[in-house]
């Protein structure tokens, strides 16, 4: 057991960091030079999503606290894995950027010494979403960092960062995990059956988290299957209206699910600890800090429904990646295995050309909502789109 267990097929980011780490404890025993040459101040870890950035930040901070480099069962490990380890800190968010306040906090521990490990380690997880505020206010502490302090950025391409820091700092990409090294994973670790992993693992093209959950859970499974069912519906123009509803209906009624399970946990949790109905009392704070806190949830909740509907959209191309696959007999193994009979008739009825139209489309279709075009708008364009073949609208749309 080690803490780089959970880093799925990234064999080669892994030697990088035992490297660095290796590099950090030789300079905490006085050498120099070679010995020392892998280690940096600030780092930059990409890759695309589910890839296992977070986890890569996380276990790197925990080998830079263990004295045995990351062996994963010492209680430095296990606190900086989890968060818990007073001299690591881990920022993320669940909205849809990361506050200029939440940055000038970061930056004022990263000033301080280690209190109890070795260093002090930044562990930026959604470093692409940092507002141009909080990039600021983050950049005087990478380019003058304290001696024990190391900055962890996380984002899913060294474009999301902005170039003043992405330029102090050293990248490290992740690749795409294999389908094989996720399906191993699975049946390793979490006991599912082969031909389930093997299914999952190639669904989730490569993210961790979403082949966990299509393995785990059938409703999830059960959703995957209703948004492939969509291009088989494309009928008619009314068709394509009805489609792009249910599609943003089904994205707001599973936020809505789990932003439920966390909403009222949040609330019942602030009242108490600013002693709302303690005594029928209500402290004058407590409004203006309720009020905040639904907004921030309601801000979460926007970004879980584009999260879902991202997720659709990329089921969907990779629907229509197997049509091509089909259509140019390329020979690549399908990722909709299980759909191969369709997948044919789909491919006998249009031409390649078509697919290449309609793969634009919805990549369209992903940026327009991430650049805040109407999510039903964005939702009805690409299914026209791909009912009739056409080109991608989302230029016009944009501009508009």
């Amino acid at each position: 057991m080690s803490v780089w267990d959970d880093l799925v097929g990234q064999e080669p980011a892994i030697a990088v960091l035992k490297k660095a780490v290796a590099g950090a404890e030789a300079g905490m025993r006085g050498e120099t030079g070679a010995a020392v040459a892998g280690m940096t101040h600030a780092w930059l870890i990409t890759g695309p999503p589910g890839s296992g950035r977070s986890n890569a930040g996380r276990a790197f901070a925990a080998a830079l606290q263990c004295a045995n480099q990351g062996c994963g069962e010492c209680n430095e490990c296990r606190t900086a894995l989890s968060g818990a380890h007073p001299d690591v800190s881990l920022i993320r968010t669940e909205l849809l950027s990361i506050r200029v306040s939440e940055i000038r906090e970061l930056v004022r521990r990263a000033a301080m010494s280690p209190t109890q490990g070795r260093w002090q380690v930044m562990v930026v997880e959604d470093a692409d979403r940092l507002t141009e505020q909080a990039a600021d206010a983050l950049l005087k502490s990478i380019e003058e960092p304290a001696p024990r302090t190391v900055w962890v950025l996380c984002a899913p391409t060294v474009e999301d960062v902005v170039p003043t820091i992405r330029s102090r700092c050293r990248l490290l990409v992740l690749r795409t995990p294999p389908a094989a090294a996720v399906a191993d994973m699975l049946t390793s670790k979490l006991g599912v059956d082969a031909e389930l992993a093997g299914f999952a693992a190639r669904a989730a093209q490569g993210h961790i988290g979403r082949a966990r959950a299509l393995a785990r859970d059938e409703q999830v499974r059960e959703r995957r299957t209703k948004v492939l069912e969509v291009p088989f519906a494309l009928r008619d123009i009314g068709a394509c209206l009805k489609s792009a509803q249910q599609l943003l209906d089904a994205a707001k009624e599973e936020s809505k699910a789990s932003a439920e399970r966390v909403d009222e946990k949040e609330r019942t949790e602030l009242e108490q600890a600013l002693g709302v109905g303690t005594k029928g009392a209500r402290p004058r704070e407590a409004g203006a800090a309720i009020k905040e806190l639904e907004e921030q949830q309601k801000a979460r909740a926007k970004r879980w429904e584009r999260d879902v509907l991202d997720r659709s959209l990329v089921d969907l191309i990779a629907l229509y990646r197997d049509v091509l696959v089909v259509q140019t007999h390329a020979g690549s193994e399908l990722i909709n295995a299980e759909l191969s009979r369709p997948v044919e008739q789909l491919a006998a009825r249009t031409t390649p050309e078509q697919t290449l139209r309609r793969i634009d489309a919805l990549s369209g279709c992903r940026e327009a909502i991430v650049t805040n075009v109407a999510p039903l708008m964005a939702l009805e364009a690409v299914m026209i789109a791909l009912f009739e073949g056409s080109a991608s609208p989302f230029v016009r749309l944009a501009s508009d």
